[in-house]
């Protein structure tokens, strides 16, 4: 039966995901693998659980009978991990974490690692990704978010803002005038940023606050890749203030109008407010929170 207990957890997963590709995907296993683990079950147990078809799968009589037990058998699991992780000096368990891609090289990232450092038994899964992910239908247990926060169901905790930079290729700024106004920059290439508005806000020092549109000539879904095409000298675009540094301290980058400045960027961590892992996230949450506000005085990634 023991040898047995990773094939349970495995065939709920598969019943709370709806198919075996989407457990697979939460799981990090591949999908032929999920669906070989649920028939091994199905043969120990002499039953069948699941009826499946090319698009779907249900469970039979046997299949939903077996599953309310699984399910209560996990839901132990998981109280008695969080129990101990509340006590104990050393938190045990897993966690899968998605953040923005452009955060790979931030003082966030090592702040993650950091804590993986000081706490060997936790196992960390993280994906870096610009698009947006979803908590639940992905399978996550915390998400960090940059600029926007919209889910009222979730918990949160503010990690801490980015300034950001307005900055070009050298060898592009080298042959236009260097703009003293926003306004000046209309007629200029840009690079958009496909998940943020069309227009750039900038306030200047005088109090005033200046929009402008420009000319998209490049959208990409990557801030990596916008810091690439900047300093291929495609045109102007906004940085996190991380990567502008190091493109201007390589000399591939220049900023500009550095007078006026454009709304920082918070950083947010989001989870669940029935959280599987509770003490685990919280813990987790807590050491990236505090380790932000020790090592970086104005909560700027490096």
């Amino acid at each position: 039966m023991i040898e047995h207990l990773r094939h349970m957890a495995i065939f709920a997963r598969v019943v709370d995901e709806g198919s075996f590709r989407a457990a697979a995907k939460a799981i990090g296993l591949a999908p032929s693998r999920v669906s070989e683990t649920v028939s091994d079950l199905e043969n120990f147990l002499g039953v069948t659980l699941l009826y499946r078809t090319t698009r779907k799968i249900a469970l039979t009589n046997e299949g939903r009978m077996f599953y309310a037990h699984v399910a209560e058998m996990l839901r132990s699991a998981e109280s008695g991990l969080n129990d101990l992780n509340a006590l104990s000096l050393e938190p045990v368990g897993a966690l899968r974490v998605s953040m923005p891609a452009f955060m790979s090289s931030s003082s966030l990232a090592t702040a993650i690692a950091e804590f993986v450092r000081r706490h060997p038994q936790v196992a960390l899964s993280v994906s870096f990704t610009d698009g947006r992910t979803d908590l639940l239908e992905d399978g996550y247990d915390v998400n960090i978010r940059a600029g926007w926060l919209d889910d009222s169901s979730m918990m949160s905790r503010k990690l801490g803002e980015s300034e950001r930079a307005l900055v070009a290729g050298t060898g592009y700024a080298a042959t236009r005038p260097r703009p003293a106004h926003p306004s000046e920059m209309e007629d200029w290439d840009w690079l958009r940023y496909k998940h943020r508005s069309d227009v750039t806000t900038l306030h200047g020092p005088k109090g005033e606050t200046v929009k402008v549109l420009g000319q998209a000539r490049l959208e990409a879904d990557s801030i990596d890749a916008l810091y690439h095409f900047a300093c291929e000298n495609l045109g102007a675009t906004v940085l996190p203030e991380h990567l502008a540094a190091r493109g201007e301290a390589s000399g591939k980058l220049v900023r500009l109008l550095p007078d006026w400045r454009l709304i920082p960027l918070g950083f947010f961590a989001v989870w669940p407010d029935t959280s599987r892992r509770e003490s685990l996230t919280l813990l987790f949450v807590r050491f990236v929170a505090e380790f932000q506000s020790a090592h970086a005085p104005h909560a700027l990634p490096d």
